[in-house]
């Protein structure tokens, strides 16, 4: 049995936080996850980041483990289990939860998987699982459903999501007791979705704003008109003035992001010029030239 240095699987400090280590727990556990990865050993990365994650998170496990490694011990020495008053000296009763000991190693089973009878038979609640979901910015808005499927220690399954309309992307999801099964009649962890959008033809989020760009004729910017803009909440009338240039962003205020200060969506202009395919048509163009022959675009 090999010693495993804990804060190197997460790629934290010995003294780091316990808000530096959950985030790394998040980070690695999003990075590994087997529905996501796609790098060559990822399952086990993954399974190596939640022992180590289980090990620190809980302060008496922590404390009992820095206690251990300060003997000198470092990741791949030679194991041979505990000092003899090793159960006496600590207390792994309390914490954040129970453990399934099957999906962990034999160091982390030989440290904190001895208990008393009571401990071994009396319920523990199950880990939460972390996940990602990526849904569409229109189902973000509105809210909605959408299926996924999980890959964990009970095999494959499929679950509808209810979305809440306004999510955010960063915002997680929370699915009680659809995470890892508890023990001895313990209730199941949750399962915590991590939300991500899908990238839109048409529009780009922004923080609060959403962003568009919306195609004009050279004669709707010379001249002023009213056009149809699309928002995520429906088409709406956006007045265009005349003499608008290309590029021009007009703000459509309350249109973008809901929320409790709804954001606004931004149109940019985009000046769309057509083709002289006809005859007629370049002449109607020379004619334009014609009559503009002191305009210089350039300056």
């Amino acid at each position: 049995m090999e010693f495993k240095d804990y804060y190197d699987t997460l790629g934290v400090k010995p003294d780091a936080t316990d808000a530096e280590i959950k985030s790394a727990y998040r980070r690695l556990a999003r990075k590994y996850h087997p529905d996501v990865s796609k790098e060559a050993g990822a399952e086990d990365k993954f399974k190596s980041v939640n022992e180590a994650y289980e090990a620190l998170r809980d302060p008496s496990r922590r404390k009992a483990y820095d206690q251990l490694r300060a003997g000198g011990y470092r990741e791949g020495d030679p194991f041979r289990g505990p000092p003899p008053n090793w159960q006496r000296e600590t207390d792994f009763g309390g914490g954040e939860g129970g453990f399934d000991q099957e999906s962990f190693s034999d160091f982390f089973e030989s440290l904190f998987g001895g208990r008393s009878a009571a401990g071994r038979t009396g319920p523990r609640p199950g880990r939460d699982l972390h996940a990602q979901i990526a849904v569409d910015l229109g189902t973000a808005y509105h809210g909605g459903r959408e299926r996924i499927s999980l890959r964990d220690g009970s095999g494959e399954r499929t679950l509808e999501v209810r979305i809440p309309a306004g999510i955010a992307p960063g915002q997680q999801i929370r699915l009680a007791g659809q995470g890892y099964p508890g023990m001895h009649g313990g209730k199941a962890g949750d399962l915590i979705l991590e939300v991500g959008l899908r990238d839109d033809p048409r529009f780009k989020l922004d923080g609060r704003n959403v962003l568009v760009n919306l195609p004009i004729a050279p004669w709707e910017a010379a001249l002023g008109a009213t056009v149809t803009v699309p928002t995520l909440g429906g088409n709406v009338e956006l007045r265009v003035p005349a003499g608008s240039d290309g590029g021009r962003k007009m703000r459509l205020r309350g249109r973008g992001w809901p929320g409790k200060t709804p954001g606004d969506q931004i149109v940019t202009l985009d000046v769309r010029v057509p083709k002289a395919d006809t005859a007629e048509q370049r002449e109607l163009y020379e004619a334009l030239a014609k009559a503009y022959f002191e305009y210089d675009p350039r300056g």
